[in-house]
């Protein structure tokens, strides 16, 4: 057996396969599973139980309880454990990243980053949770003293995709655990092993009873609706699509139930023609394919000024040819496959749309023979700022590029989406790219480069793109209570 091979079914042995609820192993309610599949060889790694709508309200039952407990626990305690599950994931740094691949595709390599980024929420938001403070000051008037003290907002459901199945998870219930809320975990039936993976770790640094529940499902509304229609739930964070975050957020209101959401995203990357275009390529090389373009910060639509346009997509197509599509398991695969069969097929229709809008293929542009769902990375030019490869978040390994001519018609076709993740900007005046980062209607900015994501910076976007953020020292801040406390001045004037 290959080292490889060796590793995969390590990993695959280490996961349980049950639902995880009040810290212990149990069977879906009607003892229903669901197949788990690889998409590099459309194969079956395993079955894992499927959740109904009683295994969802019986980790809220369970969420609820512990809830009052777990709040009152002192905050160095809580930090304590999070360290403790942060040095156990890098600890299993091989199983975490072999799942990774197993279940959604993305090569070793880039699996063990995220196993890095990941684990970092953990660290970063074990150190946030012995800093939650107040304030203390004087009213205006000064007959008042005024105190605001923070409390946790209590038991949170979370809805996590497929594309990054363990930072996802991390990103969202780290800072839940570290301001006292327990959480309940809903990840994708794409993904499920790398978060119940997760769950043997916080059973096994000695997180109680209650505090963190997994329960993954292939029938979601069914089983969160009822979760989020109780009173006893009170925060939801999603990341995944607009227009499902936008139908959470009508059901969430008929409960009051706060909500993060981070949704689509569109991002615009910008290349002036002072730029370097060296870096350039690279920036947009990486922030294009990483995941295989299945990144909602991912670039999805490139704008070119037209002096340096024609140079710039040879450029990126020739890199593009340069790499090896394959099974993510094998060391020399630069990018693995698509996700899913389905989602595959609408990459095709959408290439085939933009050469139907005049777009021409420079590299890729087709699929790649089965077994797995690969697709060539690709590069389409001459695109009109209207084509639908240009405005629809295409989630695949495709970089479309349309030439523009001005800072402001850039602005405006990088402003007329209604999406506002993130956006990148390469330029080398500085006064430029501060006016592009102050005028671009996004959430986040990154400045000639191709990486953004930081467990201590704010994740998150503006407009359709969401509402909340994640990480940094804003991201504890979505799962606690701000409490005004005013009382006379002490010192009776």
């Amino acid at each position: 057996m290959s080292d490889r091979a060796q590793l995969a079914r390590s990993a695959l042995e280490y996961v349980p396969t049950d639902l995880y609820v009040n810290g212990s192993w149990r069977t879906a309610e009607r003892a229903g599973v669901f197949e788990v599949i690889n998409p590099a060889t459309g194969e079956v790694l395993t079955q894992v139980a499927d959740a109904t709508p009683a295994d969802g309200m019986a980790a809220l039952e369970a969420a609820a309880r512990a809830q009052e407990e777990w709040a009152a626990t002192a905050p160095r305690f809580r930090a304590e454990l999070l360290r403790a599950a942060f040095e156990r994931v890098v600890e299993l740094k091989d199983v975490f990243a072999a799942l990774m691949t197993l279940e959604m595709g993305k090569p070793l390599g880039e699996a063990y980053g995220e196993v890095t980024y990941g684990a970092e929420f953990l660290r970063w938001f074990s150190e946030e949770a012995v800093r939650i403070n107040g304030r203390y000051t004087a009213s205006p008037e000064g007959n008042l003293r005024i105190l605001t003290v923070k409390r946790p907002v209590g038991p949170s459901l979370f809805i996590t995709p497929w594309n990054f199945p363990l930072a996802m998870a991390t990103r969202k219930i780290a800072p839940a655990l570290a301001a006292g809320c327990t959480t309940i975990l809903k990840p994708s039936d794409l993904t499920p092993l790398t978060a119940l993976a997760f769950a043997r770790v916080c059973e096994e640094v000695g997180i109680p009873a209650g505090v963190v529940n997994v329960v993954p499902t292939t029938n979601t509304p069914p089983m969160t609706g009822p979760m989020i229609q109780d009173r006893r739930l009170r925060k939801l964070s999603f990341t995944g699509s607009t227009p499902t975050g936008i139908a959470l957020m009508r059901e969430a209101a008929g409960n009051v139930v706060r909500t993060s959401m981070e949704l689509g995203g569109l991002a615009p990357f910008i290349v002036f023609d002072d730029a370097d275009l060296d870096g350039a390529v690279a920036a947009a090389q990486a922030t294009k394919l990483r995941n295989m373009g299945e990144a909602c910060n991912a670039s999805n639509r490139f704008y070119v000024q037209r002096g340096v346009a024609e140079e710039f997509s040879l450029r990126l197509a020739e890199a593009f040819t340069q790499l090896r599509v394959g099974d993510g398991m094998d060391e020399a695969t630069q990018i693995g496959p698509i996700v899913s069969a389905g989602q595959r097929e609408r990459i095709e229709k959408l290439v085939r749309m933009a050469v139907g809008d005049g777009g021409r293929v420079l590299a890729g542009g087709t699929a790649l023979d089965g077994p797995g769902y690969f697709f060539r990375p690709t590069v389409v030019t001459d695109l009109p700022p209207a084509s639908t490869l240009v405005n629809e978040e295409i989630f695949g390994p495709v970089a479309p590029i349309v030439p523009f001519d001005t800072e402001e018609e850039v602005l405006g076709y990088a402003n007329g989406s209604m999406m506002g993740l993130g956006g990148y900007v390469h330029t080398g005046s500085l006064s430029r790219a501060l006016r592009m980062a102050e005028r671009l209607e996004v959430g986040m900015v990154g400045i000639n480069s191709g990486t953004i994501s930081n467990a201590a910076a704010p994740f998150g976007g503006v407009k359709h793109s969401g509402i909340g953020r994640e990480g940094g020292s804003e991201g504890i801040e979505e799962y606690l209570e701000t409490i005004y406390v005013g009382f006379p001045d002490p010192f009776g004037q």
